[in-house]
């Protein structure tokens, strides 16, 4: 038997940094039929908070150190402001949208990293999604908007990557649904030349991807994405794409889509 269709759909930073953008996003979103799951990051916002009270973000390789004042903002601001703006955007346009960390319900488990050479201090790294819980949001026709926040269990919060929440979600629902992971960012997609919006490369399997991370094409915060990806294909996703933001309502214009 068929398994029904799930969509989980990822947006990037800078389109929640645009008020026009977000907002047009999400009446598509609205209007985007079947079951579906979005998940959203917001790291410049958490940063420009943080600037705001005197406390000085620290990065290391595009990941964020969190540490216990760091983790209070990144809370307030995923999990609070943003998440809530969202869900309150999307309930105007008819989506009857539940604002969620993954600590409600038990919905996603994760551990504080283990410290190897660098500690990033409360970032989580995601040990099971809670698919059953998950699943009563949906088959009670509401539509969960996961934040970038997670929990031990244990009473601690913990910050973790969003491309990682979406592809771990995806990955757990796969045992109940035919999953499509959709990354939405400014880009058109995986570009091979990045000042060139109009370079998409339309289709990447796992043996052009190593191709292009050698030649230098796929680098630097592509390439944890592009991890995301294949993990997900690995472990049961259907299908996985990445485009702008638009792409959920113009299958026409060129996307990038990944296959094993």
């Amino acid at each position: 038997m068929n398994k029904p269709k799930l969509h989980i759909i990822k947006i990037g930073g800078n389109i929640i940094n645009n008020p026009e953008v977000l907002s047009s996003f999400l009446k598509d979103f609205s209007e985007f039929e079947g079951l579906k799951i979005l998940v959203h990051g917001g790291g410049k916002k958490a940063t420009e908070l943080a600037e705001s009270i005197g406390l000085t973000p620290k990065m290391i390789e595009g990941r964020r150190i969190t540490d216990t004042n760091n983790l209070e903002v990144v809370t307030m601001v995923y999990a609070g402001l943003l998440n809530k703006n969202i869900t309150s955007q999307l309930q105007q346009n008819g989506c009857n949208a539940l604002g969620l960390t993954g600590a409600d319900s038990n919905c996603i488990l994760a551990h504080k990293r283990v410290i190897k050479n660098i500690d990033y201090g409360f970032v989580g790294d995601i040990d099971t999604i809670n698919s059953n819980n998950i699943d009563v949001f949906l088959q009670n026709e509401m539509i969960p908007v996961f934040c970038a926040i997670t929990h031990n269990k244990n009473g601690q919060l913990l910050n973790t990557n969003a491309d990682t929440v979406a592809s771990e979600i995806a990955i757990g629902m796969s045992n109940k649904y035919s999953v499509s992971l959709i990354y939405t960012f400014e880009k058109n997609g995986v570009l091979r030349n990045i000042n060139d919006d109009n370079s998409v490369i339309e289709q990447i399997n796992s043996t052009t991807y190593k191709q292009l991370k050698n030649e230098g094409v796929i680098a630097d915060g592509m390439l944890p994405k592009m991890h995301n990806c294949f993990n997900a294909l690995k472990r049961g996703v259907s299908k996985v794409i990445i485009g702008n933001p638009t792409i959920i309502n113009n299958q026409n214009q060129a996307f990038t889509t990944l296959t094993l």
